[in-house]
């Protein structure tokens, strides 16, 4: 698993299908309990797999959860099986036949520009060219662990105007990729270079987009803060944890009722950083 989120993400929802069989120990001992059983009886791990499946239908007709949930579950369990097995030992065509499909897509719209000016108001420097960037680029939240200021390339027209900026993302890897910002993204991108130029860090062709904050005044604010010319990258986990803060400071995402796991006709920047039809 090359990708932060999915490393995250895939062991959590492996667990809920060990833990519906009722497994004992922790993960890594239910997976090698699950693996041993599965090898010695195949047909009690794919039977085991429709129950849960059907288990989780359930729970998606009843509201508990989406119906494009169930597919996670399956994808981390099927990944585990064949990464530690030399045969096939479930006949996974006839698993996925009683995977629903889900909705593709929710009904989600696209942030107003008072909700982004909003948005940017929220007192941290990084915010801004954060949320320029994603609107204008439409970039996920994983690309921020590659992206360097090299990767960054303004766009001038013949009167010396810059009116747009180019991002390579995901470089060298095999899903790179070009993407546009607007101008207002990129000069809120080359600020913040600035201003971390300015209080001593030494901006290189290789410094991150994004990193930690510093200690700006004489108050001690313990180990909050780190050190102006020792940056420290600012994960996509950290930027996610940023936005989320600034998305509920303004007011922007209100709670969900009881029972409720997702809202629609909410901007997409608050489905793509809650991801709540993930749970």
């Amino acid at each position: 698993m090359k990708a932060p989120e999915t490393k995250r993400q895939y062991p959590r929802r492996l667990k809920v299908f060990l833990d519906f069989l009722k497994l004992d120990g922790t993960l890594e001992q239910q997976s090698k309990e699950f693996l041993e059983r599965a090898k010695q009886n195949p047909q009690w791990a794919q039977n085991s797999l429709m129950q849960f499946i059907a288990f989780q239908k359930e729970r998606a007709r009843k509201g508990e959860i989406s119906y494009s949930t169930i597919a996670n579950y399956y994808k981390a369990t099927k990944l585990f099986v064949e990464m530690n097995s030399d045969s096939q030992i479930i006949n996974w065509k006839k698993i996925t036949r009683g995977i629903p499909s889900g909705r593709k897509a929710a009904n989600d719209r696209a942030p107003t520009i008072e909700e982004i000016r909003k948005l940017s108001e929220y007192p941290d420097r990084r915010i801004k060219p954060i949320v320029y960037v994603m609107t204008s680029s439409g970039i996920r939240l994983g690309a921020w662990d590659s992206l360097q200021w090299k990767h960054v390339t303004p766009i001038i027209n013949d009167n010396g105007d810059i009116i747009a900026a180019k991002l390579l993302i995901y470089p060298g890897d095999s899903e790179e990729y070009y993407c546009f910002i607007t101008t207002e993204a990129y000069i809120a991108l080359k600020d913040w270079m600035n201003y971390r130029s300015k209080h001593g860090e030494n901006i290189t062709s290789d410094s991150w987009l994004m990193r930690d904050l510093w200690q700006t005044t004489e108050m001690n604010y313990g180990a909050k803060f780190g050190v102006a010319t020792y940056p420290k990258k600012l994960k996509s986990s950290g930027i996610k944890s940023l936005l989320e803060r600034a998305i509920r400071a303004q007011g922007l995402c209100k709670p969900l009722s009881a029972g409720v796991n997702r809202v629609d006709g909410i901007p997409f920047i608050v489905r793509l950083l809650f991801n709540r039809s993930s749970r």
